[in-house]
C-alpha cells in the first residue's frame, strides 16, 4: 500500500509513438502508470543527456515500448520501499539501467523502480549536484576508475579528452585535472577554449590535431585518452597512445566502426577499455558514486551547469542539444 493516496495525480513528460508518429509532452498521470518496482521515489531533479534528446524527439530508436516517461537520470526521496535496504526519507539516485528504454524514467514527479537500481545518496553529495553529475558523471567517473585500476597515473603524461564540451567530456576534464593529470581537451568549438581551460584543461586543441595518419603506429603523444567520439577519432587514438596507456571508449558520435590494427595493443601494450554505465555491476556503480562525492569530486560543477529547466522546457532543450548548441550539463527541476 502506498503512503500516497491511490488517486494522486502528478506531472510527467511522456513519449508516445502512435502508428509511427512521435508525440511527447507533459501529462497528468497516476501511480498505477509508473510500472513495477519495490521503491517509490518522489523525485527532485533529473538531467538531459544526448540519449534523452534522441528519445524525446523521436530521432533515435531508444524506447522499446510506448508510452514511456523519458529521462535516464533521477534523484529524490524514498516515499516507500518493500526492500529493507531503503526506508522512507532516504535520499537516493537512480541512473541508466532500463530508465527511458523499457521502464518509465525520471522526467516525472514520482518514479517507481526495482530496488537493485537504486543507490543511496553518498555522504557529502546533495540532490542537485547528483544530477549535475548524473549518467555523464558516472560515466566519466567509471573511465577514471577503470583507467587507474589498469595502472594509469598522472606522471605518465597527458590524458586527452575528446568531445570535450559535452557533459561527459566536461566532467572528465574536471575529474582528471583534479587528480593531477595534464588534460588536453579536443573540441570542434574554438569559442569554448576559455570554458574548457576553466575546468582544468592544460591545453585545448582542434579535432584535426589528433593525428589522422593511417600507419598502424604513429608518433606516441598521449599517456591515456577518454574518447566520446568513436569512429576514426578512436582509431587515431589507438595509433598515438604511449606504451601501456589506457583508452576509455565511451561514445560513438563519430561512428561505431573501429578501423585499426592489433599493433598498438601487442607492440605498445595499449589497453582499450569499454565503459558501460547502463548495466555496470551494482557494487562498482556504488563505489564510483562514492568516489564522485570524495576523491573524484569535480571542482567546477557550477561552471559545468549550462542551465536549469523545468519539464515543460524539455522539447526546446532537446532541439538545442541535438543541434550542438549546448555545453556541459542541463539539470531538470522535476518539482517546478
Amino acid at each position: 500500500m502506498s503512503a500516497l493516496a491511490a488517486d494522486t495525480r502528478f506531472a510527467a513528460f511522456r513519449i508516445h509513438n502512435e502508428e509511427g508518429k512521435h508525440r511527447a509532452g507533459i501529462e497528468q498521470i497516476g501511480l498505477d502508470d509508473l510500472g513495477e518496482g519495490e521503491v517509490l521515489i518522489q523525485t527532485r531533479f533529473s538531467s538531459v543527456n544526448y540519449k534523452d534528446a534522441l528519445a524525446g524527439t523521436g530521432k533515435g530508436k531508444i524506447l522499446r515500448s510506448f508510452p514511456l516517461i523519458g529521462g535516464i537520470d533521477s534523484c529524490g526521496d524514498v516515499v516507500e520501499s518493500s526492500d529493507p535496504r531503503f526506508s522512507a526519507g532516504d535520499q537516493v539516485i537512480v541512473t541508466s539501467y532500463g530508465l527511458s528504454v523499457y521502464h518509465n524514467g525520471g522526467y516525472s514527479e514520482y518514479l517507481r523502480v526495482p530496488a537493485d537500481w537504486v543507490v543511496k545518496m553518498p555522504e557529502g553529495m546533495g540532490p542537485f549536484d547528483a544530477m549535475v553529475l548524473g549518467t555523464a558523471g558516472l560515466t566519466a567517473g567509471m573511465a577514471c576508475y577503470r583507467m587507474e585500476q589498469n595502472g594509469q597515473r598522472p606522471e605518465q603524461g597527458p590524458v586527452v579528452v575528446t568531445g570535450a564540451t559535452g557533459g561527459v567530456g566536461s566532467l572528465a576534464i574536471d575529474i582528471f585535472a583534479s587528480r593531477g593529470y595534464e588534460v588536453v581537451a579536443v573540441s570542434g568549438k574554438p569559442e569554448m577554449k576559455d570554458y574548457l581551460e576553466s575546468l582544468g584543461a592544460a591545453r585545448v586543441i582542434g579535432r584535426d590535431e589528433i593525428s589522422p595518419g593511417s600507419r598502424p603506429l604513429e608518433k606516441a603523444a598521449w599517456a591515456g585518452a577518454v574518447d566520446n567520439v568513436g569512429g576514426e577519432m578512436l582509431a587515431n587514438l589507438t595509433r598515438t597512445t604511449k606504451p601501456w596507456g589506457n583508452i576509455a571508449s565511451i561514445g560513438l558520435a563519430g561512428g561505431f566502426e573501429l578501423n585499426t590494427t592489433v599493433m598498438p595493443f601487442i607492440i605498445r601494450g595499449v589497453s582499450l577499455l569499454g565503459i558501460d554505465s547502463q548495466e555496470c555491476p551494482a557494487d562498482i556503480r556504488a563505489s564510483v558514486w562514492n568516489r564522485l562525492a570524495s576523491e573524484y569530486k569535480p571542482r567546477h560543477l557550477e561552471a559545468i551547469v549550462d542551465k536549469v529547466v523545468n519539464m515543460s522546457e524539455l522539447p526546446g532543450v532537446f532541439d538545442q542539444m541535438l543541434a550542438g548548441k549546448t555545453k556541459g550539463r542541463i539539470v531538470v527541476n522535476t518539482r517546478d
